[in-house]
């Protein structure tokens, strides 16, 4: 399909390949430099910035009311009903009209000298009165604009204070839509944390990526979808020095993500305002900074407001970039490389997007070269262009590649495309793009190909956080887990709810994992849901999704929201409609769907070009018989519920067995959602919820837990024994797993519940060398023996074709000897972000691994790392993730070991009281990378 794009100018030079040379050396002109390190930090809990969130409304209809003149409001009494209000609720239904909002303010805001009350509403839509302890003291009239009232006239300190808003509904939805906050500030323009000539000398300095809500301590008053963490807004400083010869580039610091509601400053000055916690923003520095001096760069951070229902962090948790360029270039995101198969020919579409941001019309030619996945260079071509001043014209370039090397989960052949621009026959610009050549199709009988090649999406959901840094994962940590997810058999990866970091889908790129790509909200809502009536006229956050991901050869499917209640809806179909639109100016060579727990064949369905089904596996062929001609896939699946472990529910303790038995209601134990997609031809495949573990929603019990049980990992990453059920029908290799331990003292003589996991055609059962039968392994299935427990070894083994395949055991192990270290890394990179996992193991004097063992390991790292995190897996454990000691949790814990940014030798050691402890070695090389110019 042809690219469509909404520009000014568009030209379109069509060339045939060129014979290559050598790659050339990169152009001057560009700098894209990592503004990760050196950040002064500090929380604020009591900020005046953010103020306190006034979230329970109350609303009743205004009967009568017929203008935003009244003089009085409603009096308590019989004759007047108030409900609860969200915000962001829609109490008009799409209908014009008026109503009261009413919200108790509390009885204290302290505010010092100099400093006045106020009321901040983010978004009321559309016009509204404000009253306080019944003065009028405010009418507003511009929808979805943000705006104080100042409440010193009117407030009651020590007594009760009540807001009451009549808010007039002009058309479609309308309500108090945003945030609502409380606080005292200071009559001032600039927060003197903002102010350059601010003594920040006693801030903490921390390196980015940064999740600074994972230090605070677990607390049961705390949100427990949130991961019982107190969300408290903070600061962010940062000393710079630019040399003179930036003076006429342009400047553009990048933000890949901030958690969230963030505002930056430089030098005093107010860059912008950033809601978002989950896609990247930029800003332009040329106007305000100085150049052979210091420049200061503030960020204020506030997550009060959630985004979602799980752990959501706060802080900058990605990378934050400097980016200098001249005048004339290649803009953000700017290139994009399509491709459509011919027999043995590739056509590449390359477009390049270039940015004029001089006074006058500039010549340029762009010079796009093609090299393979192994470096030579296939192709070269050259097209002009005028630019205007003040504009920007897109280049469209065909260019043929004879038999291409596909990109497919097997062999991941990237391509790489070398954007130069030239004027006055001087290089200056350059930009590299990595794509890869692949076709995608979506049979609603037969499902999904890859480059022609059935394959069955075998795919897990996954949020963004993980043990010792919470969501602010180095990169090496999104490698790590998409490795272990590759490890199990998984071949997708859908980003749950939200846009993941770019070095994510880098990963899959390189590794092979094809990705749901995930918008955080159905049109432009902020909260968990889309309230009806709600705004999708621009769509700043889908767009910035698109354009920095399209390149990305794993994304094969983008997915505009989840779960939405306006799913079923003509409104949610209305408004889904308008994102697909946008979706297909920027690209239109992947489908386009969501992730729908109701409403199945109505409201976005009839829109939509996959049909992604949230649960309800008994529905599958209901829906495909009423829609034959819709691919279908399901878009979260099982949700089953499990503890690494344990083999009983405890609700106390705050733990689920392990066995295959447990879900919530709307949710199936693992077998019986993978079963459900396996049988049905016609099912694309599924994204089992979740692949790991994560902080926040405790499910199915709330405190002492504060993360969930739903994933196939723990939150180490190690497997649970639902994990070995994956691996035998995901994987193509023979597998045998069988459970649980064997340290029952005390239940000598009982009957164990034995499970074994495999994907050989039969299974034969041993209990200290004899034998407890064998049994025909059903496809898709496992199999399960009564066992009288008696210490000793329990044994599985597979066969395939009547021979010995695989073979698993577990044994009566001894008491806790020796602590032992592994990892998969001992090379790391010195740029104080590189992270390797250790896996540390509590073993008997025998080496196996003591399933009861909870022993406080502690942590001590020396030469040039340190460590960044521990954590064990336990879903009620409160010990802090940043530490350097860690209880095991049935004989495992984890410590991550970080770099510094010196090179040299690395050396972990770890102790427990009466065990014979362990040390391993790192070494860490000089990092490629370079940061800050004249970093303080």
């Amino acid at each position: 399909m042809k690219l469509r794009l909404p520009i000014l100018a568009t030209l379109i030079a069509t060339m045939g390949f060129v014979t290559l040379a050598p790659a050339s050396g990169p152009a001057s002109g560009r700098e894209h430099i990592r503004f990760d390190a050196d950040w002064r930090f500090r929380t604020d809990p009591n900020s005046t910035i953010g103020g306190i969130p006034v979230a329970a409304w109350q609303w009743t209809a205004a009967s009568g009311v017929t203008d935003l003149n009244v003089t009085a409001t409603p009096a308590d009494g019989a004759d007047v009903r108030w409900r609860r209000a969200r915000i962001g609720q829609d109490v008009f239904r799409n209908r014009p009209g008026f109503a009261w909002f009413k919200a108790d303010l509390g009885t204290t805001v302290h505010a010092e000298p100099g400093m006045k009350r106020v009321l901040h509403f983010e978004s009321v839509d559309d016009n509204c009165q404000v009253f306080v302890n019944g003065v009028m003291l405010k009418k507003h009239y511009v929808w979805d604009e943000p705006f104080d009232v100042e409440l010193d006239s009117v407030w009651n300190e020590g007594l009760p204070n009540t807001a009451i808003v009549l808010v007039q509904n002009t058309g479609g939805g309308g309500g108090i839509m945003g945030m609502v906050t409380l606080r005292a500030a200071k009559d001032q323009k600039v927060p003197d944390f903002a102010k350059p000539e601010y003594n920040d000398s006693d801030w903490r300095v921390v390196q980015l990526p940064h999740d600074y809500l994972l230090e605070g301590t677990f607390t049961p008053t705390a949100d427990a979808g949130h991961g019982s963490l107190p969300q408290i807004p903070a600061w962010y400083r940062k000393t710079f020095t630019l040399p003179k010869s930036y003076q006429g580039k342009t400047l553009t610091i990048e933000f890949d993500g901030v958690y969230r509601n963030s505002i930056v400053w430089i030098n005093g000055h107010k860059l912008g305002k950033h809601s978002s916690g989950y896609i990247g923003f930029r800003h332009d520095l040329a106007p305000f900074v100085k150049y052979g001096e210091r420049n200061e760069i503030t960020v204020f951070v506030d997550p009060r407001q959630s985004e979602g229902w799980w752990y959501e962090g706060a802080g900058i948790y990605r990378h934050v970039w400097l980016t200098v360029t001249d005048p004339i270039h290649v803009a953000p995101n700017g290139t994009f490389v399509s491709s459509e198969m011919r027999k043995a020919l590739a056509m590449l579409t390359v477009d390049t997007m270039i940015s004029n941001e001089t006074g006058r019309e500039q010549g340029c030619t762009i010079v796009s070269e093609v090299y393979d996945p192994t470096g030579l260079k296939v192709v070269t071509v050259k097209s002009s262009t005028p630019v205007g001043m003040y504009h920007s014209r897109n280049l469209t370039q065909q260019i043929s590649v004879m038999k291409p090397m596909l990109w497919s989960i097997e062999k991941p052949q990237l391509y790489r495309l070398h954007t130069t621009l030239v004027r006055n026959n001087v290089s200056t610009d350059a930009v590299d793009t990595v794509f890869g050549i692949r076709t995608l199709r979506f049979d609603p009988d037969k499902g999904f190909f890859l480059n022609g090649k059935a394959i069955k999406l075998k795919g897990t959901c996954n949020h963004q956080d993980f043990i010792g840094v919470g969501i602010g994962m180095p990169d090496s940590v999104l490698e790590w887990r998409i490795k272990k997810l590759k490890e199990m058999g998984s071949n997708a990866y859908r980003c749950s709810h939200n846009p993941p970091a770019k070095e994510l889908l880098d990963a899959c790129d390189r590794l092979g994992m094809v990705v749901m790509d995930e918008n955080r909200h159905l049109g432009n809502a902020i909260g968990g849901k889309t309230p009806h009536g709600a705004k999708y006229d621009d769509l700043p956050e889908l767009r910035e999704l698109i354009l920095r991901d399209r390149n990305h050869p794993s994304i094969v499917m983008w997915s505009m929201c989840n779960e939405e209640p306006l799913q079923g809806t003509p409104e949610g179909a209305q408004i889904f409609k308008a994102m697909m639109n946008e979706v297909h100016l920027w690209d239109t060579t992947r489908p386009i769907t969501c992730a729908m727990n109701g409403g199945w064949g109505s409201g976005i369905t009839t829109v939509q070009d996959l049909q992604g089904g949230n649960y309800n596996p008994t529905g599958y062929d209901a829906f495909h018989k009423k829609f034959p001609k819709m691919p279908f896939f399901g878009s979260e699946t099982a949700s089953a519920v499990s503890t690494r472990g344990e083999y009983v529910n405890d609700r106390q303790k705050g733990y689920v067995s392990a066995y295959d038995v447990n879900a919530p209601p709307w949710a199936q134990p693992a077998q019986v959602a993978w079963k459900a997609l396996a049988d049905r031809p016609f099912m694309e495949g599924g994204f089992v919820w979740t692949g790991f573990d994560y902080k926040g929603e405790p499910t199915p019990y709330g405190w002492p837990c504060v993360n969930s049980h739903f994933g196939i990992m723990d939150m180490c990453g190690f497997p649970k024994d639902s994990y070995y059920y994956y691996k035998a029908w995901w994987g193509d290799k023979p597998s045998i797993h069988v459970y649980p331990h064997w340290n029952w003292k005390g239940k000598e003589g009982k009957p164990i519940n034995v499970w074994v996991q495999s994907n050989c055609d039969q299974v034969e059962l041993f209990l200290n060398g004899e034998s407890l039968g064998m049994k025909k392994m059903p496809r898709n299935e496992h199999l399960e023996w009564t066992v009288n427990y008696a210490p000793g070894a329990l044994v599985a083994k597979g066969y395939n074709n009547h021979k010995l395949a695989v073979t698993d055991r577990v044994e009566t192990t001894g008491a806790p000897f020796a602590i032992v270290l592994k990892t998969d890394r001992t090379q790391l990179v010195s740029d104080s972000e590189d992270v390797t996992m250790v896996e540390v193991q509590i073993l008997d004097a025998k080496g196996r691994i003591v399933p009861e063992a909870a022993n406080m390991v502690k942590f001590t790292a020396s030469g040039a790392g340190s460590v960044a995190g521990v954590g064990n897996g336990d879903p009620s454990c409160h010990e802090p993730d940043k530490a350097s000691q860690r209880s095991a949790f049935h004989g495992l814990c984890m410590v991550l070991i970080r770099a510094s940014s010196t090179p040299g030798p690395i050396k972990l050691t770890a102790s427990s009281p009466g065990l014979k402890g362990a040390s391993t070695s790192f070494q860490s090389k000089p990092a490629m990378a370079k940061d800050a110019p004249n970093p303080r």
